[in-house]
């Protein structure tokens, strides 16, 4: 469920119509609901209750807006990063330390030494060279570095290709024949402590069977670094949870039914869980506000020009991703179009044949499920402004990250 609703023949936000922040903050615009970010972080935290304290760390890069955090730390949440920078704004979002967990395959030696200093719960760290450089900082600055390997568990899922990491053809983890012996090394290590094991093996996942098959792997992991005599105390299974893009595709797994299935499969690890959703968190909590420019006759359909583009919503050039195209004000009249931005790359293309409602120009228009992934990868591409970031929270709503002006571009 989200909170943009038809009402009165126009969609809102909450309470708020979304032609009332195209008036006053322009177009593109994202938007996000309050209201269905607190929603889905609750839905998700219920759901992993019966854990014993698990940590629920929302992966920043899917939308690293300061208030978007500061919402998500109120929540509980901690966060998942994957640079410093990341970790600078999960702190200035007031997430402890402690409930900060440092992912990615690309930690710089300077990286790794401020979140050190800073603190985090645990360093997760793909190769034996990276556990090295680690212990080298650990012991210049004279701290202990809590560590664990991601393992790569090799398991197929059934999601786009550049999402997809948890087979041995991917950059990321440890292969899982080799994860003893990664332990084995980093044990002779100094300033490393082997607190976990980390897993994560895609995104955008609609089934539970390759999570299940992911965590009986790590889980036979456990056992034998522990016969080893490794002190496992945390298991981050990372995220990946699908939201529904389509409202004619089947429904993804449930948080609650995700939730079922992990304690069945770590009944007995005794370990306490780590968590990283991101997309689940904040997908359906915001949209893209765009207004149409003209349209153009076309050879097969006509086509929909857009003041949005493709470096404001990347994903349809990236992954061929949909996204759900609604007039703000619907007529009732249906037709059959492609759907494009100004930007001039072919690629800037966000559907094509596509059936939605018929528009004019000047009308507005919503891409839906783009609170995840939307503004996190939005750039200047051929000058143009940086999407600007509204936050809505019942009545009220507020400019979260502003347009760049095109003045502020050509200093640069």
């Amino acid at each position: 469920m989200d909170h943009f609703q038809l009402r009165n023949g126009a969609i809102w936000c909450e309470d708020v119509p979304l032609e009332t922040i195209a008036a006053e903050a322009g177009t593109p615009v994202y938007i996000y609901s309050t209201a269905t970010i607190r929603r889905h972080a609750r839905a998700m935290c219920y759901a992993l209750r019966e854990f014993d304290d698990p940590l629920v760390a929302f992966a920043i890069k899917a939308n690293p807006n300061r208030s978007v955090l500061r919402i998500l730390s109120d929540a509980g949440l901690g966060a998942d990063i994957v640079s410093i920078g990341e970790y600078r704004r999960a702190i200035e979002a007031q997430i402890s330390p402690d409930r900060i967990v440092f992912s990615g395959v690309g930690k710089t030696a300077d990286e790794m030494k401020e979140a050190l200093l800073g603190g985090v719960l645990q360093f997760n760290l793909e190769s034996v060279q990276e556990a090295e450089t680690l212990a080298q900082i650990a012991q210049s600055v004279g701290r202990t570095a809590p560590i664990a390997f991601r393992i790569n568990p090799n398991v197929s899922v059934e999601t786009h290709a550049k999402i997809t990491t948890g087979t041995l053809d991917n950059k990321f983890g440890i292969p899982a024949a080799e994860a003893i012996s990664a332990y084995r090394s980093a044990a002779t290590l100094p300033g490393l402590d082997m607190t976990g094991v980390a897993v994560h093996i895609g995104s955008q996942l609609t089934s539970l069977e390759p999570f299940a098959d992911a965590f009986e792997r790590l889980g036979q992991i456990i056992v034998d670094l522990r016969r080893e005599g490794a002190d496992i105390r945390i298991a981050d299974l990372g995220g990946g949870l699908g939201v529904p893009y389509h409202r004619g595709q089947p429904n993804p797994p449930t948080p609650a039914e995700y939730g079922r299935m992990v304690r069945a499969v770590t009944a007995e690890w005794n370990v306490r869980l780590v968590f990283e959703p991101g997309r689940l968190i904040v997908a359906n909590a915001g949209v893209l506000l765009s207004r149409v420019i003209r349209l153009k006759p076309g050879a097969k359909h006509n086509w929909i020009i857009v003041d949005a583009a493709m470096n404001d919503l990347m994903r349809p050039a990236l992954y061929d991703a949909y996204h759900a195209i609604e007039a703000v004000r619907p007529s009732g009249r249906i037709t059959t179009a492609n759907v494009v931005g100004p930007v001039c790359e072919s690629g800037d293309t966000f559907a094509i044949a596509r059936e939605m409602d018929e528009v004019a120009v000047d009308d507005l228009v919503i891409f839906r499920t783009a609170g995840a992934y939307g503004a996190a990868m939005s750039s200047c591409y051929n000058s143009r402004p940086l999407t600007p970031e509204v936050l809505v929270e019942g009545s009220d709503w507020r400019l979260i990250r502003r347009r760049v002006d095109l003045s502020e571009l050509a200093e640069s």
